[in-house]
């Protein structure tokens, strides 16, 4: 997943990174908890860890995905950040020590398509996280696959980088396709094209309490984007916070 199109994936997206960063920091004091060591869950390129790093927070970014985390290294090398990237896949967490809190952004819980998936995500989280530490995730809604996804074509033109994404959803077992055909221009002024798939699978609150509880997890909150108000039926991006019990 994200090869070649990992080279260009940060100019195609038109995404307020730092807003995330600040909405964690809300929902850290939300929550009443201060913390230091923070997991950025398929952190991709590094767009949300490195602002977090840049807070003070020491941050620890996991992707599967190698090409991203050479991006996000080469970032964070360029602004002098001390950050640990990992190549893991989510479900398989191996960490050295517990963190205060866990983020995944950017729907990337939505990339666990199989059954069993979600539930090994958590327990992950549950092993590797502190008493009373809390995991925040964002989710496309299933409302967003059904009636702003499926059937739909986004074109981004971005000088030497041009990319159509189609996209469908199938409702019977809640998997939205996307097929990317880009074009990326190389040194010698033609272009190489490329392409990929990739599937996200939409989970509902019911399924995310059930697999937290089982994993130990608490659901402490389901919020609309970005915000503290309660997600609605029509909400397109659900944030959700899970808790650990105290010891």
């Amino acid at each position: 997943m994200y090869a070649d199109f990992a080279q260009i994936y940060d100019r195609l997206q038109d995404i307020d990174y730092n807003s995330f960063a600040e909405y964690y920091e809300k929902l850290f004091k939300h929550f009443n908890i201060r913390p230091k060591y923070i997991l950025d869950i398929g952190c991709g390129s590094g767009s949300i860890t490195i602002p977090l790093a840049r807070h003070g927070y020491v941050v620890t970014g996991i992707d599967i995905s190698e090409e991203m985390l050479a991006l996000a290294a080469e970032k964070a090398e360029s602004e002098s950040l001390d950050i640990l990237f990992l190549n893991q896949d989510m479900t398989e967490l191996e960490l050295i020590k517990p963190a205060d809190a866990a983020i995944c952004a950017l729907d990337g819980v939505n990339y666990l398509t199989n059954d069993g998936d979600l539930k090994r995500l958590f327990s992950g989280i549950a092993k590797y996280l502190n008493p009373d530490g809390i995991f925040i995730f964002d989710l496309n809604s299933e409302y967003k696959m059904k009636h702003v996804l499926d059937e739909n074509t986004f074109v981004y033109d971005e000088n030497d980088a041009f990319c159509v994404w189609c996209s469908s959803y199938d409702s019977d077992d809640k998997i939205c396709s996307f097929f990317l055909d880009f074009f990326i221009k190389a040194e010698s002024g033609l272009y190489k094209r490329s392409e990929e798939y990739q599937e996200e699978r939409a989970y509902s609150s019911a399924e995310i309490k059930t697999a937290a509880e089982e994993a130990g997890l608490e659901l402490a909150a389901v919020y609309d984007d970005r915000s503290f108000d309660n997600a609605r039926p029509d909400s397109e991006r659900i944030f959700y916070v899970l808790k650990k019990p105290s010891a």
